[in-house]
């Protein structure tokens, strides 16, 4: 069913000169034994209309796929707890900050890659640049999400990976919802975003990552993992 937007967020943007409505879409808690495809149908199906953007968080693919753990499912090593110390803690989310994030983010993108990327960042950083740990690192580290106080449980006490291939899942779901509908599987927080996979072009990506660049759905108790782009 519509949702009303993220707090202090409206409902409509412009982009480009054009207009566009941000309609988000409420669910019931997903879990991981939930089917992603009985979600979209139950929820999108009748909402999205021919020439819509049907936009779903990597969060609600990862889970369904069942890329999400409890804190208690994981035994973090002891380089994952001294990583861990010696990363960024900031208000928009722990990131790898915490010993499970980073066991995890070992076990996603190898512990070399890790282990250089954590070298490198450690040197650039004292040269007074920043960034470095995730572009080398890659995607699969960046994609991870720790708990947060304010996130729906019981993912307040578990770590969700990203998905596993976006862009077929976008495929699928399209085929699923026909009638020219195109989807996107993204990843919005409220530092910004990306599509991780999709129907449209590259050049349609990036005005989606415009269209959503405030985070009009949330990050937190709103239970708006889908919603809807419309030209207006």
């Amino acid at each position: 069913m519509p949702a009303a937007a993220n707090e202090g967020k409206a409902l409509e943007v412009e982009v480009d000169g054009r207009r566009f409505q941000r309609i988000p879409l409420r669910t019931r808690v997903v879990m991981p034994d939930d089917d992603l495809d009985a979600i979209v149908t139950e929820y999108a199906r009748d909402a999205v209309q021919p020439g819509d953007l049907l936009f779903v968080t990597e969060k609600i693919v990862a889970i369904t796929q069942g890329r999400s753990y409890l804190l208690s499912e994981i035994r973090p090593r002891k380089l994952a707890r001294f990583l861990s110390r010696y990363v960024v803690k900031t208000p928009h989310g722990i990131g790898l900050g915490m010993p499970e994030t980073m066991e995890m983010a070992l076990r996603e993108c190898g512990t070399p890659r890790i282990l250089f990327a954590a070298a490198v960042a450690a040197v650039t950083k004292k040269l007074g640049r920043k960034g470095d740990f995730y572009r080398i690192a890659g995607e699969r580290a960046r994609a991870i999400d720790g708990p947060t106080s304010g996130t729906i449980p019981p993912y307040n006490q578990a770590v969700v990976l990203g998905p596993e291939r976006p862009r077929e899942v976008a495929r699928h779901l399209q085929a699923l919802l026909g009638g020219g509908i195109e989807v996107a599987v993204v990843d919005i927080n409220d530092i910004g975003g990306n599509v991780l996979g999709s129907t449209v072009d590259k050049a349609e990506e990036r005005r989606l990552v415009r269209i959503l660049r405030d985070n009009p759905l949330g990050q937190g108790h709103q239970s708006t993992p889908m919603g809807i782009v419309r030209s207006i």
